[in-house]
C-alpha cells in the first residue's frame, strides 16, 4: 500500500474537512439563532406586556382626567342652565302677577270713574248747571245759561252772581 497522497485526495479531504467545519458553523450558528430569537422573543413580550400595562395604566388616568376635564364644565354649564331657567320662571311669575295687579286696578279705576261720572250727571241734573266759583275771596253762583236775573257779571255767555257774607 502507497501511502503517498495525491493532489486529488489532498482537495477531496481538505473539502470534506471544509463541509464538516461548515456545517458544523451553520449548526452552531443555527443554534445561537435560536437561543437569540428566544431571548429576542422573550424580551419582547416582556416589553409589549410593559407597554400595554403602562399604555392601560395611562389610558386609566387620561380616562379619569377627561372626566374631571368634563365634569366641571358641565356642572358649570347645568348651574347656568338651570339658573336661568328659574330665574327666567321667576321674572315671567312676577311679571304676571304685575300685570294681573295692573289689570285689577284699571279694572278698579274703571269702576270708580265710571261711578263718578255717574254721580257727576246725577249732581249736574239735580243742581240744573248752577255752579259754585271763587274768586279773590269772594263766592260766586253762577246759574245756566239763558237765566234771566240781574248778575253781577257774565263769563262764557253764563252769569254769576255774587253772595254776601252777611
Amino acid at each position: 500500500m502507497n501511502e503517498t497522497s495525491s493532489p486529488g485526495d489532498l482537495t477531496s479531504r481538505l473539502r470534506s474537512r471544509l463541509e464538516a467545519d461548515r456545517r458544523r458553523i451553520e449548526d452552531e450558528a443555527a443554534r445561537e439563532l435560536a437561543r437569540l430569537g428566544e431571548n429576542l422573543s422573550a424580551v419582547a413580550s416582556g416589553a409589549l406586556r410593559s407597554i400595554e400595562a403602562d399604555t392601560a395604566e395611562a389610558t386609566g388616568r387620561m380616562r379619569e382626567l377627561l372626566m374631571k376635564a368634563w365634569l366641571r364644565p358641565l356642572v358649570v354649564g347645568m348651574s347656568l342652565f338651570l339658573g336661568i331657567c328659574f330665574g327666567s320662571l321667576g321674572t315671567m311669575h312676577w311679571l304676571s302677577r304685575s300685570i294681573h295687579d295692573r289689570i285689577e286696578t284699571l279694572d278698579e279705576l274703571d269702576t270708580r270713574t265710571r261711578w263718578a261720572r255717574a254721580t257727576l250727571a246725577e249732581i249736574e241734573e239735580t243742581t240744573w248747571g248752577v255752579e259754585l266759583m271763587v274768586s279773590s275771596g269772594d263766592r260766586y253762583v253762577s246759574l245756566p245759561a239763558g237765566t234771566t236775573v240781574r248778575p253781577a257779571f257774565t263769563l262764557d255767555g253764563r252769569p254769576y252772581l255774587k253772595l254776601s257774607r252777611d
